[in-house]
């Protein structure tokens, strides 16, 4: 259970950090044209914590029935690697670069990744593989959200 406790608590910091890294920039984002589907600006932060949890379960629970990751595919590792990057990036394109064409981008990458990320997962967990669900669905409604800001704003200083 230590172990357990332990690579959660790393992972939700890990998760955690482009927060910190590269805050979101709420004025900015409320100069934004966005849909009238777009979800109050105080509902992501929420939805993200929790999917972070999910996230952090999931990957504990596969490193403590994969040894260390020791007995893990390095397709399950590069996979769960590449998704990381991916959901740092962003917000690392859309409030620091303001680049929301590279932030649709990175949205799509970081939904397939997490779609690969599941089927990885479901040899050696399918409890962990279920925990994802809930992150793809929300990767696909942030990456058709990413798209249509990008559409809505591709002809202003905005969009690149």
């Amino acid at each position: 259970m230590f172990t357990f406790i332990t690579v959660f608590l790393i992972t939700y910091a890990l998760f955690s950090i482009s927060g910190v890294l590269f805050p979101t920039d709420l004025s900015y984002y409320a100069t934004l044209k966005k849909p009238s589907w777009n979800p109050p600006a105080k509902l992501f932060g929420i939805v993200w914590a929790i999917l972070y949890a999910l996230i952090s379960a999931s990957v504990a629970i596969v490193y403590t029935k994969t040894d260390g990751f020791q007995e893990a595919t390095y397709g399950y590792v590069l996979i769960l690697l590449i998704n990381y990057l991916a959901n740092q990036a962003f917000t690392f394109f859309e409030f620091k670069l303001k680049n929301l064409r590279l932030a649709f981008i990175d949205s799509a990458i970081v939904a397939i990744s997490t779609f690969l990320l599941i089927c990885a997962t479901i040899p050696y967990s399918k409890l962990a593989a279920w925990l994802l669900v809930p992150y793809l669905l929300w990767s696909c409604f942030a990456t058709l959200l990413a798209w249509t800001i990008y559409q809505l704003n591709k002809n202003t200083n905005r969009a690149y």
